[in-house]
């Protein structure tokens, strides 16, 4: 037994060695001097570890301070975050959806002073990654901040600025507008008024640029609607103490001699943007006749008392985030950030080309609380949205009537 034992081992160890000398070198270790290297697996490729780091979507909100009358009704007064809340609610709705995919929405606010410097503003905001941002500002702020970022990666949404050049003569392509412009509110007022054929329509006009910016939007409205002005007043008397006693007795007997004496009309139009004379109209014209335009029946683009297509969960979150009502600015600054919510979303990317081509595609649409998707025309980037037409405490109808064309429809 031992001796076969020994001769099992002996025989073992010469096939080891055999095999041993025939394959050569061990993988991975280097071929001895003359012999060619066998050729080895190539290494396995490194797998990109799992990581839960967010994809980091900041967005800016530019508010230029401006210098305002103090309001005829306390009830105007605009309040201090005006916008920025609405903005912050689409915030909350915007990260809602973007932590399933690992995306989240900061919101970093500039307020600019006024007479300060805007561009600066932009430029910081631009300096630290922020390539969307929503300007709360007039005409020429947002004109201006355009030029500066030209050819960079950076898209405006206006949120205030209604005038009409900025679409037209005046248009960039980097802004689109949420906020309506006159000639959407004037055809969206026009459409109710010839519906209910009040055809006949004294204008009382203002002296400021912005009255008559309106008065053309109204002018242009009347063309094309139907609508026929008998006469258009001017008024330039100043309107006492605003808010004192003798300011509102002052009122009371002016109002009356004012409206005096005008042809046959059926609706008073009244052209006042900044609110000097127009809110002391209703109720005090020497004929019964509903007052509308910039002050009495309006064409906004929300109302605090728009309950209609799942608005009143919007006016409800809006509400507890902000103690307030949701007014006009506010809503166009929710619909911008959720257009930036939905590009980054649909693109899967916080980057700016991906989001900027998303929005503007004609795949972009927006639920809106409107009973429609709303979308950015291509030529302008304003987007096509229905209008309210709303008194003080109740929405009366919604524009584009049915049947109806309008600059707020327009394909």
């Amino acid at each position: 037994y031992p001796l076969l034992f020994l001769g099992v081992l002996t025989t073992f160890l010469l096939l080891q060695a055999t095999r041993e000398a025939q394959s050569g070198p061990e993988q991975g270790e280097p071929a001895p001097q003359g012999s060619p290297a066998e050729p080895t697996a190539p290494a396995p490729p490194a797998t990109k570890p799992v990581t839960d780091e967010l994809s980091q979507v900041p967005i800016g909100y530019l508010k230029q301070e401006v210098k305002r009358l103090i309001p005829l009704s306390r009830l105007h007064v605009e309040p201090d975050d005006y916008g920025i809340a609405g903005a912050q609610l689409a915030l909350k709705d915007d990260n809602t959806t973007g932590r399933f995919i690992k995306q989240q929405f900061s919101l970093d606010v500039e307020r600019v002073p006024i007479g300060g410097d805007a561009v600066a503003a932009l430029k910081r905001l631009e300096e630290s990654g922020h390539h969307f941002v929503l300007v709360d500002a007039s005409a020429e702020t947002l004109l201006r901040l355009s030029d500066s970022v030209k050819d960079k990666d950076v898209l405006l949404f206006n949120v205030r600025a209604e005038d009409e050049n900025l679409r037209q003569e005046d248009c960039r392509a980097n802004v689109l507008h949420t906020a309506p412009d006159r000639f959407m509110l004037a055809d969206a007022l026009a459409q109710y008024l010839v519906w209910k054929r009040w055809q006949r329509w004294l204008v009382v006009k203002g002296v400021f640029p912005e009255d008559v910016a309106y008065l053309e939007a109204i002018r242009r409205a009347a063309s094309r609607f139907g609508g026929m002005i008998v006469e258009e007043r001017e008024y330039k008397e100043a309107p006492g103490a605003r808010r004192s006693d003798s300011g509102e007795q002052q009122i009371q007997r002016q109002m009356p001699v004012f409206t005096q004496g005008a042809p046959a009309y059926d609706v008073l139009i009244v052209a006042d943007e900044r609110e000097v004379f127009g809110p002391y109209l209703p109720f005090r014209t020497w004929d019964p006749r509903p007052v509308g335009g910039t002050t009495g029946l309006t064409a906004m683009s929300w109302h605090p008392a728009h309950e209609q297509w799942g608005a009143t969960q919007m006016q409800n979150r809006f509400q507890r985030l902000a103690n307030r009502f949701m007014w006009p600015v506010d809503y166009q600054a929710w619909i911008a950030v959720r257009a930036i919510g939905e590009g980054a979303t649909r693109a899967r990317s916080g980057a700016f080309a991906p989001v900027n081509d998303y929005i503007r595609s004609k795949d972009f649409d927006l639920a809106a609380f409107k009973g429609q998707k709303v979308t950015f025309r291509k030529w302008d980037g304003q987007l096509r949205q229905p209008i309210l037409v709303a008194g003080p405490d109740l929405p009366v109808s919604t524009s584009p009537a049915r049947g109806c064309r309008s600059s707020a429809s327009w394909p």
